[in-house]
Protein backbone atom coordinates (compact mmCIF):
# COMPACT_ATOMS: atom_id res chain seq x y z
CA UNK A 1 0.00 0.00 0.00
CA UNK A 2 1.43 3.62 -1.13
CA UNK A 3 2.25 6.05 1.88
CA UNK A 4 -0.21 7.76 3.27
CA UNK A 5 -0.21 11.64 2.29
CA UNK A 6 -1.31 12.89 5.64
CA UNK A 7 -0.92 11.05 9.05
CA UNK A 8 -2.14 12.65 12.35
CA UNK A 9 -0.29 10.78 14.98
CA UNK A 10 -2.38 11.50 18.82
CA UNK A 11 -2.91 15.20 18.14
CA UNK A 12 -4.47 17.21 20.65
CA UNK A 13 -5.24 20.65 21.34
CA UNK A 14 -6.96 22.37 24.34
CA UNK A 15 -8.21 26.12 25.31
CA UNK A 16 -7.58 26.34 28.81
CA UNK A 17 -9.56 23.59 30.70
CA UNK A 18 -11.51 22.60 27.39
CA UNK A 19 -10.11 19.65 25.52
CA UNK A 20 -10.83 20.09 21.81
CA UNK A 21 -9.04 17.66 20.06
CA UNK A 22 -7.85 14.57 21.96
CA UNK A 23 -5.31 11.97 20.58
CA UNK A 24 -7.14 11.81 16.62
CA UNK A 25 -4.89 9.68 15.23
CA UNK A 26 -5.57 9.25 11.38
CA UNK A 27 -4.46 9.63 7.64
CA UNK A 28 -5.28 10.21 4.26
CA UNK A 29 -4.06 8.18 1.34
CA UNK A 30 -3.38 8.88 -1.93
CA UNK A 31 -6.41 9.82 -4.08
CA UNK A 32 -9.00 9.10 -1.14
CA UNK A 33 -11.27 11.45 0.24
CA UNK A 34 -11.65 11.38 3.88
CA UNK A 35 -14.91 12.73 5.46
CA UNK A 36 -14.70 13.76 9.19
CA UNK A 37 -17.91 14.40 10.82
CA UNK A 38 -19.74 14.94 14.03
CA UNK A 39 -21.97 17.04 15.87
CA UNK A 40 -21.69 21.07 16.47
CA UNK A 41 -18.86 21.68 18.76
CA UNK A 42 -17.24 18.15 18.07
CA UNK A 43 -13.74 19.66 17.26
CA UNK A 44 -13.54 18.98 13.12
CA UNK A 45 -12.87 22.92 12.58
CA UNK A 46 -10.11 22.91 15.34
CA UNK A 47 -8.45 19.95 13.56
CA UNK A 48 -8.36 21.27 10.52
CA UNK A 49 -6.91 24.10 11.78
CA UNK A 50 -4.02 21.91 12.97
CA UNK A 51 -3.95 20.36 9.94
CA UNK A 52 -3.45 24.15 8.29
CA UNK A 53 -0.55 25.12 10.57
CA UNK A 54 -3.67 27.68 11.76
CA UNK A 55 -3.19 26.39 14.88
CA UNK A 56 -0.29 24.19 16.93
CA UNK A 57 -1.29 21.08 18.56
CA UNK A 58 -0.28 20.85 22.10
CA UNK A 59 0.61 17.06 21.79
CA UNK A 60 1.07 14.90 18.79
CA UNK A 61 2.70 14.74 15.68
CA UNK A 62 1.60 15.90 11.95
CA UNK A 63 3.27 14.28 8.85
CA UNK A 64 2.72 15.80 5.52
CA UNK A 65 4.12 13.71 2.54
CA UNK A 66 6.62 11.56 4.31
CA UNK A 67 8.00 14.84 6.51
CA UNK A 68 7.05 16.14 9.75
CA UNK A 69 5.21 19.64 9.51
CA UNK A 70 3.60 19.80 13.19
CA UNK A 71 5.92 23.31 14.01
CA UNK A 72 5.35 24.62 10.38
CA UNK A 73 2.89 27.44 9.83
CA UNK A 74 0.03 27.76 7.38
CA UNK A 75 2.26 29.28 4.45
CA UNK A 76 5.16 26.69 4.73
CA UNK A 77 2.24 23.79 4.24
CA UNK A 78 1.04 25.72 1.53
CA UNK A 79 4.48 25.84 -0.27
CA UNK A 80 4.51 22.09 0.46
CA UNK A 81 0.57 21.53 -1.24
CA UNK A 82 -1.10 22.04 1.46
CA UNK A 83 -4.51 23.84 0.38
CA UNK A 84 -7.65 24.92 2.32
CA UNK A 85 -10.91 25.94 1.52
CA UNK A 86 -12.56 27.53 4.01
CA UNK A 87 -16.30 27.25 5.27
CA UNK A 88 -16.76 30.99 4.61
CA UNK A 89 -15.24 32.37 0.85
CA UNK A 90 -12.05 34.09 1.22
CA UNK A 91 -12.50 35.55 -2.58
CA UNK A 92 -11.75 39.23 -3.07
CA UNK A 93 -14.89 40.73 -4.00
CA UNK A 94 -13.91 43.90 -6.20
CA UNK A 95 -11.60 41.66 -7.85
CA UNK A 96 -12.54 39.43 -11.15
CA UNK A 97 -12.93 35.72 -11.14
CA UNK A 98 -9.69 35.83 -13.49
CA UNK A 99 -7.97 37.97 -10.88
CA UNK A 100 -8.92 36.51 -7.80
CA UNK A 101 -7.09 33.42 -9.14
CA UNK A 102 -3.64 35.59 -10.75
CA UNK A 103 -3.78 36.90 -6.96
CA UNK A 104 -3.90 33.51 -5.48
CA UNK A 105 -1.13 32.43 -7.84
CA UNK A 106 0.81 35.16 -6.96
CA UNK A 107 -0.07 35.02 -3.30
CA UNK A 108 1.39 31.03 -3.85
CA UNK A 109 4.84 32.30 -5.14
CA UNK A 110 3.80 31.64 -9.00
CA UNK A 111 5.23 34.88 -10.70
CA UNK A 112 6.13 38.44 -9.56
CA UNK A 113 4.28 39.74 -6.26
CA UNK A 114 1.40 42.03 -8.68
CA UNK A 115 -1.57 41.70 -7.48
CA UNK A 116 -4.74 42.36 -10.01
CA UNK A 117 -4.99 43.18 -12.81
CA UNK A 118 -1.04 44.05 -13.50
CA UNK A 119 -0.59 40.08 -12.47
CA UNK A 120 -2.94 39.61 -15.41
CA UNK A 121 -0.25 41.50 -17.94
CA UNK A 122 1.66 37.62 -17.39
CA UNK A 123 0.37 35.57 -20.34
CA UNK A 124 1.66 32.60 -18.39
CA UNK A 125 -0.54 33.35 -15.14
CA UNK A 126 -2.97 34.67 -17.01
CA UNK A 127 -3.51 31.28 -19.10
CA UNK A 128 -3.02 29.22 -16.22
CA UNK A 129 -5.30 31.66 -14.13
CA UNK A 130 -8.24 30.85 -17.28
CA UNK A 131 -7.29 27.07 -16.85
CA UNK A 132 -8.37 26.90 -13.48
CA UNK A 133 -11.72 28.60 -14.13
CA UNK A 134 -12.61 26.15 -17.09
CA UNK A 135 -11.41 23.60 -14.53
CA UNK A 136 -14.44 23.98 -12.38
CA UNK A 137 -17.34 25.73 -15.13
CA UNK A 138 -16.68 29.13 -14.57
CA UNK A 139 -15.12 29.63 -18.25
CA UNK A 140 -17.17 32.48 -19.45
CA UNK A 141 -17.04 34.05 -16.12
CA UNK A 142 -13.58 35.22 -15.75
CA UNK A 143 -14.63 39.16 -16.07
CA UNK A 144 -17.14 38.62 -14.20
CA UNK A 145 -16.51 40.55 -10.39
CA UNK A 146 -16.21 38.29 -7.64
CA UNK A 147 -18.93 39.97 -5.72
CA UNK A 148 -21.44 39.67 -8.90
CA UNK A 149 -21.19 35.64 -8.71
CA UNK A 150 -23.76 33.18 -6.84
CA UNK A 151 -22.59 31.58 -3.91
CA UNK A 152 -22.29 28.28 -5.17
CA UNK A 153 -19.55 30.61 -8.25
CA UNK A 154 -17.57 31.97 -5.23
CA UNK A 155 -17.71 28.26 -4.14
CA UNK A 156 -16.62 27.21 -7.09
CA UNK A 157 -14.00 29.94 -7.84
CA UNK A 158 -11.95 29.57 -4.59
CA UNK A 159 -12.30 25.76 -5.31
CA UNK A 160 -10.29 27.32 -8.57
CA UNK A 161 -8.05 29.47 -6.86
CA UNK A 162 -6.62 26.72 -4.75
CA UNK A 163 -6.70 24.08 -7.73
CA UNK A 164 -4.29 26.41 -9.65
CA UNK A 165 -1.74 26.20 -7.28
CA UNK A 166 -1.43 22.62 -7.86
CA UNK A 167 -2.30 21.18 -4.28
CA UNK A 168 -1.32 17.88 -3.01
CA UNK A 169 -3.90 17.63 -0.41
CA UNK A 170 -7.31 19.61 -0.05
CA UNK A 171 -9.01 20.52 2.87
CA UNK A 172 -12.17 21.38 2.67
CA UNK A 173 -14.31 22.97 5.27
CA UNK A 174 -18.07 22.73 4.48
CA UNK A 175 -18.20 23.19 1.12
CA UNK A 176 -21.18 22.91 0.85
CA UNK A 177 -22.62 25.76 3.54
CA UNK A 178 -25.00 28.06 2.16
CA UNK A 179 -25.66 26.39 -1.32
CA UNK A 180 -28.87 25.60 -3.13
CA UNK A 181 -29.60 22.34 -4.32
CA UNK A 182 -28.77 22.58 -7.95
CA UNK A 183 -25.35 24.78 -6.42
CA UNK A 184 -24.51 21.94 -4.28
CA UNK A 185 -25.03 19.43 -6.75
CA UNK A 186 -23.07 21.30 -9.12
CA UNK A 187 -20.16 21.26 -6.24
CA UNK A 188 -20.39 17.69 -5.37
CA UNK A 189 -20.13 16.56 -9.43
CA UNK A 190 -16.70 19.04 -9.30
CA UNK A 191 -15.66 17.14 -5.92
CA UNK A 192 -16.49 13.61 -7.49
CA UNK A 193 -14.27 15.00 -10.14
CA UNK A 194 -11.31 15.27 -8.61
CA UNK A 195 -11.95 12.15 -6.74
CA UNK A 196 -8.73 9.92 -7.71
CA UNK A 197 -6.81 12.71 -8.72
CA UNK A 198 -6.08 14.71 -5.26
CA UNK A 199 -6.67 13.70 -2.30
CA UNK A 200 -9.25 15.64 0.26
CA UNK A 201 -9.36 15.60 3.90
CA UNK A 202 -13.59 17.01 4.23
CA UNK A 203 -15.56 18.43 6.76
CA UNK A 204 -19.42 18.82 5.41
CA UNK A 205 -23.00 18.70 7.39
CA UNK A 206 -24.90 17.27 4.45
CA UNK A 207 -24.69 14.07 4.37
CA UNK A 208 -25.85 12.89 1.08
CA UNK A 209 -22.37 14.61 -0.19
CA UNK A 210 -20.23 13.02 2.25
CA UNK A 211 -21.98 9.66 1.21
CA UNK A 212 -21.63 10.36 -2.28
CA UNK A 213 -18.02 11.56 -2.22
CA UNK A 214 -16.26 10.08 0.87
CA UNK A 215 -13.70 6.48 0.27
CA UNK A 216 -13.72 6.42 4.39
CA UNK A 217 -15.46 8.12 7.06
CA UNK A 218 -13.93 9.21 10.26
CA UNK A 219 -16.58 10.84 13.26
CA UNK A 220 -15.25 12.79 15.89
CA UNK A 221 -17.20 13.29 19.25
CA UNK A 222 -16.15 15.76 22.23
CA UNK A 223 -13.01 15.53 20.31
CA UNK A 224 -12.21 12.54 20.31
CA UNK A 225 -12.33 9.92 17.60
CA UNK A 226 -15.22 7.53 17.68
CA UNK A 227 -14.36 5.53 14.80
CA UNK A 228 -12.77 5.56 11.05
CA UNK A 229 -14.47 3.19 8.05
CA UNK A 230 -15.96 2.50 5.15
CA UNK A 231 -19.07 5.07 4.27
CA UNK A 232 -21.56 1.69 4.42
CA UNK A 233 -19.60 0.53 7.57
CA UNK A 234 -20.22 4.02 9.09
CA UNK A 235 -24.02 4.36 8.27
CA UNK A 236 -24.34 1.09 9.13
CA UNK A 237 -23.36 1.89 13.15
CA UNK A 238 -26.63 2.11 15.19
CA UNK A 239 -25.01 4.69 18.05
CA UNK A 240 -23.98 6.50 14.57
CA UNK A 241 -27.01 6.56 12.51
CA UNK A 242 -29.20 7.45 15.74
CA UNK A 243 -26.77 10.77 17.06
CA UNK A 244 -25.33 12.24 14.04
CA UNK A 245 -27.65 10.66 10.98
CA UNK A 246 -30.56 11.70 12.65
CA UNK A 247 -31.84 8.01 12.10
CA UNK A 248 -33.67 5.99 14.45
CA UNK A 249 -34.11 2.19 14.01
CA UNK A 250 -36.64 2.20 16.63
CA UNK A 251 -39.19 4.42 14.93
Amino acid sequence: MAEPVLVLDRVSKAFGALAVTQEVSLDIRPGEVHALIGPNGAGKTTLIAQVAGALKPDAGAIRFRGAEVTHLGVAARARRGLSRVFQISHVVGAFTALENVAAALVAAGDGPFRMGRPALADKRLREKAQAALEGVGLAGRGGVKASALSHGERRALELAMSLAQEPKLLLLDEPMAGTGRAEGERLTALLLGLKGRIPMLLIEHDMDTVFRLADRVSVLVSGALAMTGAPETVRADPAIRAAYLGEDESA
